[in-house]
């Protein structure tokens, strides 16, 4: 069987989608799958089982990247198209089945299981290899607890104030989460690095894994992580998937849709939409709620649940 996975050129649609993959490998473990995502997910997909190819989808203008993907996927009879971007190439390559994405209300997860029928819907996983523990291992080597925090976005209006974050590892790690040792993370290049620094110079003793990771050594650090404090991002849902009790933080961004979904995942909303009325105690509170019951919740918006396995090892 052959299948064609048409995902998000946005890494954190691509994770969430991760969801739909792991339940169509469960289901057709002989299935052999093409990957079509962008250029940034790219190494969400690096450890799938049953993953035939992955073909990067980098966007142009007047949407000249889709000709060249339809000449790469329109030759073969695909079995099942499963296509989250709701485009035309599904209706434009030979397949006996498709699945196409068609916008509906509620959170992006159960839309993306609508896409399969799927209620409630999976939850997104994450890929890890043994190199990518190895890895991780030798770059943290401790034993204290970990606390991941991801102070960037793609957008300055979701980014929580570097010196928030800063506070709330310290109330953290004198109190809750005795001893926890701080993990910077982020994406790669000068913006990325920029929007880190502020953190990195609050922190001085945080180890800066800033743009130093591939996406499986990412989600393996996130794996080993206590907990994860994030705002609105890519690294928030891969925290989620890799099983890391996570805390988002969402201003102007909708977190009734976009809110984390994982075995242990909360969303925090600034009212107004503003980052900054997020407080540090709000955080504080959330991360001692999540830690102590171990379950999803929203706080400021509506509850997002469903079940599958948050990690696959490769």
């Amino acid at each position: 069987m052959r299948i064609l996975f048409v995902t998000s050129t946005r890494l954190g649609d691509a994770v969430l989608s991760t969801g739909l993959l792991d339940h169509l490998i469960a289901a057709h473990p002989a299935a052999r799958i093409t990957v079509v995502c962008g250029p940034v997910a790219e190494g969400v997909f690096a450890r799938m089982p049953n993953r035939e190819r992955t073909i990067i989808l980098a966007k142009r203008s007047l949407g000249r990247h889709w000709p060249p993907l339809w000449a790469e996927t329109a030759t073969t009879l695909w079995d099942l198209v499963v296509d989250i971007r709701g485009s035309a190439l599904s209706w434009l390559v030979p397949t006996r089945r498709r699945a196409v994405f068609r916008r509906t209300q509620g959170p992006k997860i159960a839309q993306l299981g609508a896409i399969l029928n799927l209620s409630p819907p999976p939850l997104p996983v994450a890929w890890i290899g043994a190199p990518d523990r190895f890895w991780i291992t030798q770059r943290l080597r401790t034993g204290r607890p970990i606390i991941a925090l991801a102070p960037t976005a793609n957008w300055q209006p979701k980014v929580w104030p570097p010196d928030r974050f800063a506070a709330v590892f310290n109330l953290l790690s004198h109190s809750f989460a005795t001893g926890a040792e701080a993990v910077v993370l982020g994406g790669p290049g000068s913006a990325e690095a920029a929007m880190a620094a502020p953190l990195l110079a609050a922190l001085p003793r945080a180890i800066d894994l800033v743009g130093k990771l591939s996406l499986p050594e990412v989600a393996a650090c996130l794996e080993r992580s206590a907990l994860f404090i994030g705002n609105d991002s890519g690294l928030m849902h891969l925290a989620a998937a890799a099983g890391a009790p996570t805390i988002g933080l969402f201003g102007p961004t909708d977190a009734a849709t976009y809110a984390p979904a994982g075995a242990k995942a909360v969303a925090v909303e600034g009212q107004g939409g503003h980052m900054t009325a997020i407080s540090v105690q709000q955080v504080a509170a959330a991360a001692e709620t999540l830690l102590a019951q171990g379950r999803t919740i929203l706080i400021n918006a509506s509850s997002v649940a469903a079940t599958s396995r948050p990690v696959v090892s490769s």
